[in-house]
């Protein structure tokens, strides 16, 4: 939340809510250049009369029109705004908060079902982070469930694996250890504890993309705006009400502090005080961030390409600049630290890019003088010295480690923007999921319905002209020259950081589905800043020759009120359609599935299966499993690729082999799997289980050259026809109408445990 500045001549504009206020230098602006300003002034004379005097103007309109022009009803005017803008903003993000939480109970009845039940509606790898949590809770002592994550033998049978290293569960741990503190037993129940927490945390999201659309236009009604199309698109905005333990979740709400403190900490003349609560509010938010979500560094990668343009095209002070790579790649090594040395974090690009950056900013350093050619080549020089550094970084450090986690996330993106096809089992799980494809044309027919998109494009079309205008002039101009002339375009750092996070989220979020939630909160506080800048405003008004600061006051303030009052009557009754509507959760074959396995098994059995369902076999029952949705493990993918040969065209000597040398007991197979229609035939699991074992698929359609036909049927249809070479291995001991569980005989004889997948390229 921006604080209280004092009215010196030097201070940025736009922090607080005045009653007319002309202008802001955080957003970009168009205005004439003092005489005095330009290197060799003095040989031009003195300004016009005219130009003075509109400046004057200028002046006159960045000053408030007080009651009184004392310095002491000025301060309590600030702190009258202050105080009713984060009023504002607390009640909106608490009002969100509760608005997604009633959702979430009214859509599963969340307070009447059973406790296996709630625990079943964590779905896929929501139910796996969230039985973390319910493991420390029900261990003796928190430091007893500690030991018990850092030594854990049942997440993966035959393996103990150190949990705090391999996944992001820090946060539950902290949860479980406050939930123990506090003396809340009696009056809340664990789960409530846990999702009130993320409904909680959504409270300082809004709030955090409220004070970032404030700090951008310097009014709170811009805040108010953002977070009110934040709610209004809410499907593309957050999906927290149906997979609250998510790991973004937890992340987002933290990385939209640290961009609302990025955006505060590039604002020209703060003071060294609030620089430095700045920067460790930047450093805490991207720490958490870091420790939170597994996909931070890819992320943060993004973000600091953004940060490298800007910097590279003199549009950012390079001190601070600087910071924002330091503390990026601090941040990540302390989160390294915390999860025993990570591979994966040692390996991430983000830190050989920002490492490269910096090393080849002390090699390269006169960039910025020259004719616009010579610039040209330096930048391109520049560009291709980082390049080659960091793919040379990057590459000695994995191989210095051996380091393969990450491999299937190149070898995914690699066939997504047509690299070459591939039979790669693990990349084409990604492509089939739609989730993994390009964003569909449905979500701009939503973002217009809230007219959000209408107000976005022009937004961006203005501040993007303007950001390519101020490049082309930094190229050209030389520091010994001065400006060409008195006609200058500017942006200001803290706008043109907000440009590039929405550009090139927007561009990640075109291409991946998935990546829309990073992409559409931002288009809340970015459209919403615009539509009630002074700059754009004044821009729009001098164009249409009626420019004035009182008409750009005005205007900036009521657009924005009549657009909340249009979208509140428009939206309304759809709101209370929403929270009239009372749905109840119902999964009666998982539950009965949940409850058989909790009566009929030892506690010491191993469940092999899809991993999305082994997930809340983990949470429910508390049994080994032999693979799970936490795919960020080259090991564990092979295991889901041994497992998943159920669902192959394998002999059932070879899928017991693979199954036993797993350690399993007992394999569930789904029907929903084996006889799959969601898909189309190509992405189908069965399908890309062929391709990868080098068969044919099944039915009528085109095959991949060099794909033979399989010697053998598809084991989950076999299975079913009891059959004496499946019966002498495989008993089934439970069925309904979606899964049927079978016990693998143990003192089978048969040959070793073959390849899971024949042929892969």
């Amino acid at each position: 939340m921006p604080e209280p500045r004092t009215p010196s001549a030097g201070a940025s504009a736009g922090a607080w809510e005045e009653p007319c206020v002309g202008a802001s230098d955080t957003m970009m602006s168009i205005r004439q250049r003092k005489g005095g300003r330009a290197a060799g002034a003095a040989g031009d004379g003195a300004a016009p009369q005219e130009d003075q005097q509109e400046d004057q103007q200028e002046d006159a309109a960045r000053e408030p029109k007080l009651p009184s022009e004392g310095g002491t009803s000025r301060r309590l005017w600030k702190i009258l705004s202050f105080t009713v803008g984060g009023a504002i903003a607390l009640c909106a993000g608490l009002l969100t908060s509760v608005y997604l939480a009633t959702l979430h109970e009214n859509d599963l009845w969340f307070s009447n079902i059973k406790e296996v039940e709630r625990e079943i509606s964590f779905r896929t790898e929501c139910g796996l982070y969230y039985s973390y949590y319910k493991q420390m809770l029900q261990a003796p002592s928190l430091m007893q469930g500690f030991r018990g994550l850092m030594y854990d033998n049942k997440t993966e049978s035959m393996r103990t694996i150190n949990l705090l290293q391999r996944m992001n569960i820090y946060q539950e741990v902290f949860l479980s250890a406050v939930y123990r503190a506090l003396p809340i037993q009696k009056y809340l129940e664990p789960v409530y504890f846990y999702i009130y927490t993320l409904f909680g945390l959504q409270a300082v999201y809004v709030a955090a993309l409220y004070a970032t659309s404030w700090l951008l236009s310097g009014t709170w009604l811009s805040g108010l705006l953002a977070a009110f199309w934040y709610v209004a698109n809410r499907t593309d905005t957050t999906r927290v009400e149906f997979t609250i333990p998510l790991r973004e979740n937890w992340a987002l709400p933290f990385f939209a502090v640290q961009v609302a403190a990025i955006t505060y900490f590039l604002r020209p003349n703060l003071r060294p005080v609030s620089e430095w609560l700045t920067l460790l509010t930047i450093f805490t938010s991207t720490f958490v961030f870091s420790l939170t979500w597994q996909f931070n560094q890819f992320t943060m990668l993004v973000q600091a390409l953004g940060l490298f343009a800007l910097d590279s095209l003199d549009m950012l002070p390079a001190a601070k600049a600087t910071w924002l790579y330091s503390i990026q790649v601090t941040a990540l090594l302390l989160v390294c630290a915390l999860q025993f040395f990570n591979s994966m974090i040692l390996g991430s690009l983000l830190i050989s890019f920002n490492l490269s950056v910096l090393i080849a900013r002390k090699l390269q350093k006169n960039l910025k003088t020259g004719n616009f050619l010579h610039r040209l080549g330096k930048l391109l020089l520049h560009l291709l010295v980082v390049l080659c550094l960091t793919l040379f970084l990057n590459n000695i450090i994995k191989k210095v480690l051996n380091l393969r986690s990450d491999e299937h996330i190149f070898k995914f993106l690699k066939a997504k923007f047509g690299f070459g096809a591939t039979r790669d089992f693990d990349a084409n799980l990604y492509l089939c999921e739609e989730a993994f494809g390009p964003l569909p044309w449905d979500t701009f027919g939503r973002l217009s319905h809230t007219l959000l998109l209408h107000a976005y494009l022009p937004v961006l079309g203005v501040t993007a002209t303007t950001a390519l205008a101020v490049a082309l002039r930094h190229l050209s101009d030389s520091p010994a020259q001065g400006p060409p002339g008195r006609c200058a375009v500017s942006l200001g750092p803290d706008t043109a950081y907000n440009l590039t996070h929405t550009v090139m989220f927007g561009a990640l979020a075109l291409s991946t589905m998935r990546m829309k939630y990073l992409w559409t909160p931002h288009v809340c506080v970015f459209a919403a800043a615009g539509l009630c800048s002074p700059e754009v405003w004044g821009c729009l008004l001098k164009v249409a020759r009626l420019h004035s600061p009182a008409r750009v006051c005005a205007v900036r303030h009521a657009i924005p009120l009549l657009l909340l009052l249009c979208l509140g009557c428009k939206l309304w009754p759809g709101v209370m359609d929403e929270l009239s509507e009372l749905r109840e959760f119902y999964d009666p074959d998982t539950v009965e599935l949940m409850h058989w396995i909790n009566s009929n098994t030892p506690q010491t059995a191993v469940f092999a299966g899809s991993m999305q369902l082994l997930a809340g076999v983990k949470l429910c029952t508390g049994r080994t499993l032999t693979n799970h949705p936490h795919y960020e493990d080259s090991g564990l993918r092979a295991r889901t690729r041994a497992v998943y040969q159920v669902y192959a065209r394998r002999p059932p000597e070879e899928v017991h082999a693979l199954l036993r040398a797993l350690g399993t007991d007992f394999v569930i197979l789904e029907d929903s799997i084996c006889f799959e229609r969601r898909h189309q035939r190509g992405c189908r699991l069965r399908d890309l289980l062929d391709v990868a074992n080098g068969h044919v698929m099944d039915g009528p359609g085109e095959n991949e050259a060099g794909l033979q036909p399989a010697g053998h049927p598809r084991f989950c249809e076999e299975i079913r026809r009891g059959l004496p070479a499946y019966t002498a291995l495989f008993t089934r001991v439970f069925q309904n109408k979606t899964f049927h569980v079978y016990r693998l005989q143990k003192d089978a004889a048969g040959p070793p445990a073959p390849s899971p997948a024949g042929h892969t390229r």
